[in-house]
């Protein structure tokens, strides 16, 4: 087949319409270190472009049809059990046949359904791309991707109540905080305050970090992994009964996603926030509370 000129190879390019103009965003390649900027879509977006099949010094090409799809594609890193894609969309570019030149075709997805967010963590990633596919009997697939980015913004909630909660040991300690909400966008400045009302131990220091929950797979099988995204120490020494220790937190300058409660019944990642008081005999007492984030339009 290759010496009549039909088992040879071709390249595949996908080029996006107007991605000029569009944003570009950073999203994780599997490795988790690898950053790449990729076009970004949000809400009713259509997306469209050219494939062109490049035949180089290959004469013809047989091939049992070339199509493109766009995937939703929810990626467990640890368990491939736990993969899968939760939308599929195709479109035929060319039947069964034989290719003699160079060939471009052009491609639409209108309005295509965005369930979730683009994502990469810890242990999963939930991506969109397009993958060309040229089939061919005798010497196997040849196949293009290429990823681009969901956004989904959304509008503040009407009730954003703030958050109150105690810690306390009887007769030695109790303390009660204070945040000023308990949903936040992506943007935004975490406020609150630490009152000491009673203070027997010798604390010698305070910290406050955000921590990822992420929570893959189902039943038996799901799989939990905690990141701490920021850690700050915001006290050092002592307090006095009555004194009142100012929190302070600019959510921008991190790394972080909105809240999913569940996409597609496979993952979830929630936000906490962790204060931790620790003495002099490094005993530490933490209270943990759950803060839900979101993309700002």
């Amino acid at each position: 087949m290759a010496f009549l000129g039909l088992g040879g190879n071709a390249t595949i390019e996908i080029t996006l319409d107007g991605v000029e103009s569009r944003k570009h965003v950073p999203i994780k390649e599997k490795d988790g270190k690898t950053v790449v900027k990729v076009p970004l879509y949000t809400h009713d977006d259509d997306i469209s472009g050219t494939v062109s099949i490049l035949l180089g010094k290959t004469k013809k090409l047989e091939h049992q049809g070339i199509k493109i799809e766009l995937i939703g594609h929810i990626e467990a890193y640890y368990d491939k059990n736990q993969s899968s894609d939760f939308m599929t969309m195709a479109r035929e570019l060319e039947p069964a046949g034989v290719l003699q030149e160079d060939r471009n075709y052009t491609f639409e997805f209108r309005r295509f359904d965005k369930q979730y967010e683009t994502y990469s963590g810890i242990g999963m990633r939930l991506r969109y791309f397009l993958r060309v596919t040229i089939n061919r009997q005798y010497a196997g697939k040849i196949v293009k991707e290429k990823d681009f980015a969901v956004y989904l913004p959304t509008t503040e909630p009407e009730v954003n109540k703030n958050i109150k909660m105690d810690v306390g040991i009887e007769e030695c300690l109790h303390i009660e905080f204070e945040y000023n909400k308990s949903t936040y966008h992506l943007k935004d400045c975490v406020i609150g305050k630490v009152y000491f009302q009673l203070i027997r131990l010798k604390i010698k220091q305070m910290e406050i970090s955000i921590i990822k929950r992420e929570t893959y797979g189902t039943g038996p099988q799901s799989h939990v992994e905690n990141e701490t995204i920021a850690k700050y120490e915001v006290m050092d020494g002592c307090p006095s009964k009555g004194e009142i220790i100012p929190i302070r937190m600019y959510l921008a300058a991190f790394d972080l996603s909105p809240t999913f409660k569940t996409s597609n019944n496979r993952f979830a990642v929630k936000y906490f926030l962790n204060l931790v008081l620790i003495d002099e005999e490094d005993r530490r007492y933490f209270k943990q509370q759950e803060i839900t984030l979101w993309r700002k339009k």
